[in-house]
């Protein structure tokens, strides 16, 4: 890979990571992603594949792509056996 190549592909996922910053609940599929930044499927999905495992974003059920922080573990959600006995 080129070293032109490489800075645009890091300006490129800069973008990307601005983008769901920007707009928390952000929530794109691949083909939504590809067509928002104007880019192929192959470079959308190793892009999309590094955040994931940068831990930036994951992937639903579904398969659209969200960042890590909007989501709220379905356990933090859930109150404890103790919470509810105490209830």
């Amino acid at each position: 890979m080129t070293p032109e190549r490489t800075r645009d592909m890091a300006e490129v996922l800069r973008r990307v990571q601005g983008e769901f910053l920007e707009m928390p609940g952000l929530r794109l599929t691949r083909p939504q992603a590809q067509k928002l930044w104007g880019l192929d499927q192959a470079l959308c999905e190793v892009l999309l594949g590094a955040l994931i495992d940068s831990k930036f974003l994951f992937r639903t059920r579904d398969g659209a792509f969200m960042r890590v922080d909007a989501a709220e573990p379905a356990k933090s959600a859930l109150r404890s056996r103790k919470d509810i006995a105490a209830a």
